[in-house]
């Protein structure tokens, strides 16, 4: 079982909850804030699949931040935490995660307690920068790095520097793994491979195959039959879960 919904509380964030062992992690370029089994952890941005039950757990809440707007409220650079998931407590004092861990635990809803725990953090962290949100619309927009480095005002190598702060890893990653979630989304609509290529701008259906292959560990259409499998099987989601959680490859 896989649940979702847009974050009243935190925005361009997605509240999220799953039940049962789930399957393999994609990369969404998304971190996440993770509540299971009395514990608060989170869930660095992937640059490739990840395995299930890495999180031991058989029901999960989680907060799926947008790209670029974890490191602010975690005060942690994004790049420290790439393809990592790791205890609230090895990045902030013992004695304020015991604190959100009580308070967290006392919710009926974990999800309305990791909203309330961002809200906080985020407001005492001061207006958020404008630079990830432009940089990742740029990116999901099919916008070469060169460009999108012009149209912020910075160079290629600032924008590296810069992107790997905020997401983990450089703008060209990140694009990359952007067009790999669009094409995600098209095949889960039921799109023939040739016509999802196309749409999601990569240069032919080899060219997407080795992206999916690279990205996911899997194939195109694994992953499409899994994903079908899912919702056969209950699962109201039309994307896939989040770092923190798991979704089948």
């Amino acid at each position: 079982m896989y649940e979702e919904a847009p974050s009243g509380a935190v925005p361009g964030a997605v509240r999220w909850r799953a039940e049962g062992p789930g399957g393999v992690v994609l990369p969404d370029g998304c971190m996440d804030l993770l509540w299971t089994g009395g514990r608060l952890l989170v869930a660095g941005p992937d640059t490739g699949p990840h395995p299930a039950g890495e999180v031991p757990g058989r029901s999960f809440a989680g907060l799926r931040l947008a790209p670029g707007s974890a490191p602010a409220l975690l005060g942690v650079p994004a790049r420290e935490l790439r393809d990592r998931r790791v205890e609230l407590a090895d990045l902030w004092p013992a004695a304020e995660v015991r604190r959100l861990t009580e308070r967290t635990a006392a919710y009926e809803d974990p999800c309305a307690a990791l909203e309330a725990l961002a809200r906080t953090r985020l407001a005492a962290a001061g207006p958020p920068d404008p630079l990830p949100a432009e940089v990742t619309a740029r990116l999901r927009a099919g916008q070469p790095v060169s460009a999108v480095a012009a149209a912020v005002g910075l160079g290629e190598r600032q924008l590296h520097r810069r992107s790997l702060d905020a997401f983990g890893y450089g703008p060209r990653t990140l694009g990359r793994i952007l067009r790999l979630q669009h094409a995600l989304a098209l095949a889960r609509r039921g799109l023939p491979q040739a016509e999802v290529a196309f749409a999601a701008g990569y240069a032919d259906q080899a060219h997407l195959a080795r992206e999916v292959r690279a990205l996911a560990g899997t194939t195109l259409g694994a992953y499409t039959a899994s994903a079908a499998a899912a919702g056969a099987a209950g699962a109201n989601s039309e994307t896939p879960q989040p770092s923190g959680s798991s979704t089948t490859a």
